[in-house]
């Protein structure tokens, strides 16, 4: 989904990077709301993890390959405004370091990969929250569907961009029916890999999600052999097991399997095309794409330059992709989480006598 330069008009792109700097703006004065002294410190290590499952590539039908989008993980996780921020930080390190997403179309990434899915994911998971029960399995659940509905999405935002500022003649019809039909497919990977992170997380520590936070259920009597509400007895928390066990053993394991992930598995991802650059090949949209601007990137391609053996040079390449995003991302939450401080202290401490 990583739109090239070249794809999208430059009049196009630039609005779209006017509402990615107000999304990322509303975004930043958000994620001091959602950020406390327990989930800041795993912001930037949620970036740093959807970096590196965004290097795993999937195969799904006909010689196209899907990968992680991470909106609807990072907002279930840290929450919508602090997930644009996330994904907005992955696609910045992208584009910059590897070559990955064209640097004029930046701001079509980041309004279609950061604040659609994040936005369509989270509203569609708070809908499903409250009809559920109120149980993790249903935050599970309701994981599952955000995320498979918001990459059919994304592909759908994507296109309508296209149609508004495409830069070749093609049908509107044939690409939205290309980019939905494959997306949809993708999105099966993504839901997967969104759920399955969730509930990991949610299984050893609940009060860390937030998409979980405010889960509770009615204390529960048992008369006559059935279970009835206490009288008189307010929702009482759920209990977290392993709620005391320090956050860090959970930062220290996310941030492992992350460098697992992108310096070793990565390795194994599908070769094949990813939805979009299918589609553009399969549709003639990629005709007057152009080389990025940081093609000549030591690290261009998820390789690090002059490294013949293609297994180091690209696990390599992953292990300082992982390492470069979850130090800008940890800097930003740091000094978001800084300035929540600043805000919420007293602006005097003189009194008046």
């Amino acid at each position: 989904m990583h739109v090239p330069d070249g794809f999208i008009n430059a009049p196009t792109s630039a609005v779209t990077g006017v509402v990615a700097a107000g999304a990322i703006a509303v975004s930043l004065r958000g994620a001091r709301r959602e950020l406390d002294e327990r989930t800041a410190p795993l912001a930037g290590l949620v970036a740093a993890f959807i970096f590196a499952v965004q290097m795993l590539n999937f195969p799904v039908a006909a010689g196209t390959s899907g990968h992680l989008l991470g909106g609807a993980l990072a907002a279930i996780l840290v929450g919508p405004c602090t997930g644009v921020l996330c994904v907005s930080v992955v696609l910045l390190m992208q584009g910059i370091l590897f070559a990955d997403g064209g640097l004029t179309a930046l701001g079509v990434n980041i309004t279609d990969m950061a604040i659609v899915t994040t936005v369509v994911a989270y509203a569609l998971f708070r809908g499903l929250v409250k009809v559920l029960p109120r149980t993790r399995r249903s935050v599970t659940v309701a994981s599952f569907v955000a995320a498979l509905v918001s990459v059919p999405a994304a592909a759908l935002a994507f296109t309508l961009l296209y149609w508004i500022g495409g830069t070749t003649d093609v049908s509107i019809g044939k690409v939205a029916t290309a980019m939905i039909g494959v997306h949809l497919l993708i999105g099966i990977g993504e839901a997967a890999i969104t759920a399955l992170t969730v509930g990991a997380v949610i299984a050893v520590r609940p009060d860390l999600v937030y998409g979980a936070r405010g889960l509770q259920q009615r204390l529960k009597l048992r008369v006559n052999g059935e279970l009835v509400d206490a009288p008189g007895a307010g929702p009482a928390p759920v209990p977290a097991p392993g709620a005391a066990r320090s956050h860090r053993k959970v930062w220290i394991t996310g941030l492992v399997a992350s460098l697992v992930l992108a310096g070793f598995v990565s390795f194994y991802a599908s070769a094949n095309p990813d939805g979009l650059e299918k589609v553009a090949s399969d549709k003639g949209i990629d005709e007057k794409a152009k080389e990025h601007a940081n093609a000549d990137s030591p690290l261009a391609d998820y390789g690090v330059e002059d490294i013949t053996n293609a297994r180091v040079s690209g696990g390599l390449a992953g292990v300082i992709g992982v390492g470069v995003t979850v130090v800008a991302g940890s800097a930003v939450f740091w000094a978001v989480r800084r300035r929540r401080s600043e805000d919420a202290s007293p602006t005097s401490t003189e009194t008046t006598v």
